[in-house]
């Protein structure tokens, strides 16, 4: 399937038999519920074929809003079939949680802002100034949350709690950190007798997807064993910061939060609306703090943990993501370029894995250990072409839809022979090449 025609139909069709009435699903089986990044990739690519429907998608997501900002990374389909995944996060018992609507405890990367404006882009100036005052308090709530309760010494880099508010699962920088310092003692004894096998009768993802491609059973372990230490501190900051060394200032969650912050000062401008002076002053503080991620002896960015400032140096895609903040100089920029040039780091035949190909991580089939996935190709592409690599952002937009048309609109790429991998028919792959194919 090359012609352009034919892959945004595919890609529409995708969407369609995904779409729930007022949310996307990422893909049936796998994904039964509303994630945060993913309708916000799943807008963008709507707003080009029905512009309310990509307004629907986003304030499907509003109505899981915690009562302190946060907006949560899954909101659950309700009904008895999913009736384990709720009781797994029980977000009930915090009181912080929305009325009604059952979510998860954690929050994901910082995408909102940047789905309200594309979606603005394609309304009238009059549609769009009422479009951005329906979502403003939410959007400005959410930012404002973010500040006081993950920048807790106003440093301004945001810490995460957990791998899944990441996007990236089982990315190396976390899952290294993890198997360090955190794996508790009957996860470590499962991995040292070899028997964490048992782990596979009670996994779902592998029903539809093959093991390979997926968690391996100890890191699944590891990150639901997490999860609960979460839960029993009600999802609490306070509680959760005064006993866990496990807090993460993560260069991609940052990167997208810089490029947030810009679109909501140009929200607030359109609607004449004060930023908060507090608030403003954090904002800025992140853009100069992103710079402490840096080392430059390997010319890299990489996450930190809150705690001691130590760099996580085991390189994954999230160093090219200073390029979609807009924020770095261009020598930065160009230093990432050549990452993204090598054919040993970045540089594959269908770019980006999100491991470098010479990292001992570095495993083509295996979910964020190495494939190439549409959604961070398409904000490095935003990134590239911010700092005028045209170029670079064409061959890479080139190799992405290239990838999409061989195997369809799947979940991630093997990164050196484009085949597909993990679930078929996912909605931010299909909703990210309508984008790229405009």
């Amino acid at each position: 399937m090359s012609d352009t025609s034919d892959l945004r139909e595919l890609a529409q069709a995708v969407l369609k038999k995904n779409d729930q009435g007022n949310f996307t699903i990422p893909a049936h089986g796998l994904y039964p519920h509303q994630w945060l990044w993913d309708s916000c990739f799943i807008s963008i690519g709507l707003s080009h074929i029905d512009v309310e429907r990509a307004k629907i998608e986003l304030l499907s997501l509003l109505r899981g809003q915690w009562k302190n900002g946060m907006l949560p990374h899954i909101i659950f389909t309700p009904g008895k079939k999913q009736a384990m995944h709720h009781g797994v996060w029980q977000s009930w018992l915090s009181p912080l949680s929305p009325d009604g609507v059952s979510t998860s405890g954690i929050t994901q990367p910082p995408m909102v802002a940047e789905a309200v404006v594309r979606i603005g882009e394609r309304m009238s100036v009059t549609e769009r100034h009422s479009w951005y005052r329906l979502v403003w308090p939410h959007l400005l709530a959410y930012h404002q949350w973010i500040y006081a309760e993950r920048d807790p010494h106003a440093e301004g880099l945001a810490l995460l709690i957990h791998p899944w508010e990441s996007g990236m699962d089982n990315t190396p920088p976390w899952m290294d950190e993890l198997g360090q310092h955190l794996l508790p003692w009957w996860i470590r004894m499962m991995q040292r007798l070899h028997v964490d096998g048992v782990v596979s009768w009670f996994r779902t993802d592998s029903r539809y997807v093959p093991p390979a491609e997926r968690l391996s059973n100890i890191e699944a372990l590891a990150l639901f064993d997490t999860q609960v230490r979460l839960r029993r501190k009600t999802y609490a900051i306070n509680k959760i910061l005064n006993h866990t060394l496990f807090a993460i200032e993560d260069v991609a969650f940052n990167s997208i939060l810089i490029r947030a912050n810009t679109h909501l000062r140009a929200i607030a401008t359109a609607l004449r609306e004060p930023i908060p002076d507090d608030l403003d002053a954090r904002m800025q503080l992140t853009e100069t703090a992103l710079e402490q991620l840096w080392d430059p002896y390997s010319e890299q960015y990489y996450s930190r943990n809150f705690v001691t400032h130590q760099l996580l140096k085991e390189p994954s895609i999230a160093t090219l993501l200073p390029l979609y903040s807009g924020t770095i100089t261009k020598e930065r920029a160009h230093q990432l370029v050549r990452l993204l040039e090598n054919e040993h780091q970045f540089g594959t035949a269908y770019p980006a894995p999100s491991v470098p190909a010479n990292s001992l991580w570095f495993n083509p089939i295996c979910y964020w250990q190495g494939p190439a996935w549409v959604n961070m190709n398409w904000l490095v592409i935003d990134g590239l072409k911010r700092y005028g690599f045209h170029d670079h952002a064409a061959a890479l937009r080139e190799s992405t839809l290239e990838m999409v048309s061989k195997g369809g609109c799947a979940e991630y790429f093997n990164p050196l022979t484009g085949d597909p991998l993990g679930a078929r028919e996912f909605s931010w792959t299909a909703a990210l090449t309508i984008d790229l194919l405009h």
